[in-house]
């Protein structure tokens, strides 16, 4: 996928200094022209953080283009309350105020839900607890899990289950809820992830969990309660076009990632090479020895180049049980191509060189498609298990002291960020908070 450039310099940054604590957390919420709900809102999750959240926070309210009183509004709660920033856009979409949002964040670990408040402010610790810990990398509400308790109607559930299950049988997702306005993701991560999303607008979130998954990170479920917000604003049917425009888009990028021709040109390749040894070993060796002969030296070399050129495995980890696993393939191999030898054999006992050699390409072909499914299907399976089970971070250290100073705002700049004074540090209360829900590697697995 093609990248992305940086997000715009803000206006105000966090500096060292002594008695404020820099943010372990960032709740960002992006909002456009959300005069009616905003302070409402703002001030029930400052409410929520001061109470629960045991790690220093921050709240910054990403304002995309608004032309009612959301800046006016935005700006005096920020004002008002304590670790409330606002960040200001003149272009809107959800997902280029969260890439701005984020990219400039300083904080561990970077989160955001809808305005609206649709998801039940208990499920936000059990999201980013995995996230501060390195338990996970990515954490996501889930509204299709059991034990998750939904409101909304109909036609919602029916379009939000049917997108899910579009995206598990066509980009292989496994994760439940791409949609769900509630999501965290650790700022490392991010900071790898975000140059390989376009979207700037709803399908910003579908983009970046996929990317998540292909890359290996383990990415944590929550079932959460959610309520839906009846006043939505949102258009259906054009965020589903433009969704399912995404998804084709990342289906032909997926495409032109696909193993099948790098594997067809290694295997073009090796048969060369097989035939050539085949007929330069014939007479030492006779047939069966030459068949076994060239089939072991060029097993290796097909094993070597399909790891990192089809399937791109790099460095020696897993390298000794991938040639082990490939050499039960090419036993297999052998099996298909003598038996075919044999076999002709039978019906020709002096068949010439060409003609065995026909025979065994041939043979070699039918090998090639089995070959195949089994190194994607075996050999090379796990490689993404194998990078989430070792991708597990170092959990966020002791916050530093940090303080907001403003910069002021740069010439022409298409962001402001507002200043805010600090949240209040909870974060030594507790070293750990409780975690619920499910977890998936890249692979899909599950873990505790």
């Amino acid at each position: 996928m093609a990248s992305m450039s940086t997000a715009p310099k803000t206006a105000e940054r966090a500096t060292a200094a002594h008695g404020v604590p820099a943010p372990v957390v960032e709740v960002v919420v992006p909002v456009h022209d959300e005069q009616a709900t905003l302070a409402a809102s703002i001030r029930r999750l400052h409410d929520h953080l001061t109470a629960e959240m045991p790690y220093p926070w921050r709240i910054t309210i990403a304002d995309n283009a608004s032309v009612d009183a959301t800046p006016r509004i935005a700006r005096a709660l920020a004002e008002d309350l304590p670790g409330v920033g606002l960040l200001r856009l003149d272009q809107k979409g959800r997902g280029r105020a969260l890439r701005a949002a984020w990219s400039a964040s300083e904080a561990a670990v970077v989160a955001y839900m809808d305005v609206d408040l649709s998801t039940d402010l208990a499920a936000l610790l059990p999201l980013v607890a995995p996230l501060v810990t390195g338990h996970s990398d990515v954490a996501i509400g889930t509204r299709l899990a059991a034990g998750s308790r939904v409101v909304r109607g109909p036609k919602r559930e029916v379009i939000s289950r049917t997108y899910n299950r579009i995206l598990r049988l066509s980009l292989h997702a496994r994760f439940s809820d791409a949609q769900c306005g509630f999501k965290a993701i650790r700022a490392d991560v991010a900071r790898e992830l975000l140059p390989q999303v376009r979207d700037e607008s709803w399908f910003f979130d579908t983009e970046l969990l996929v990317a998540a998954q292909r890359g290996g990170h383990r990415i944590h479920e929550v079932p959460v309660d959610w309520v839906d917000d009846p006043d939505s604003r949102v258009d259906i049917v054009s965020t589903a076009r433009d969704d399912l425009r995404g998804v084709a888009r990342l289906l032909l990028a997926g495409a032109r990632r696909s193993t099948v021709g790098p594997f067809l040109a290694i295997g073009a390749l090796s048969t060369i090479a097989y035939a050539l040894l085949y007929l330069l070993l014939h007479g030492p060796l006779g047939a069966g020895g030459a068949n076994v002969a060239a089939l072991a030296i060029t097993a290796v070399a097909n094993t070597q180049a399909n790891r990192r050129l089809t399937f791109r495995v790099r460095g020696r980890a897993g390298l000794a049980r991938h040639h082990a696993m490939g050499a039960v393939v090419f036993v297999l191999t052998v099996l298909l191509t003598s038996g075919a030898l044999s076999l002709l054999h039978a019906i020709d006992p002096g068949p010439s060189r060409g003609v065995e050699l026909a025979v065994l390409i041939a043979a070699s072909i039918c090998a090639t498609v089995t070959r195949y499914v089994a190194l994607r299907t075996w050999v090379f399976a796990h490689r993404g298990r194998h990078q989430a089970t070792h991708r597990r971070r170092p959990a966020v250290p002791a916050p530093r002291i940090a303080r907001l100073v403003p910069l002021g705002e740069p010439a022409g700049g298409p962001i402001a960020r507002h200043a805010s004074r600090p949240a209040t540090d909870r974060g030594g209360e507790r070293a750990g908070a409780p975690t619920t829900g499910a977890t998936t590697s890249g692979d899909g697995r599950v873990a505790s």
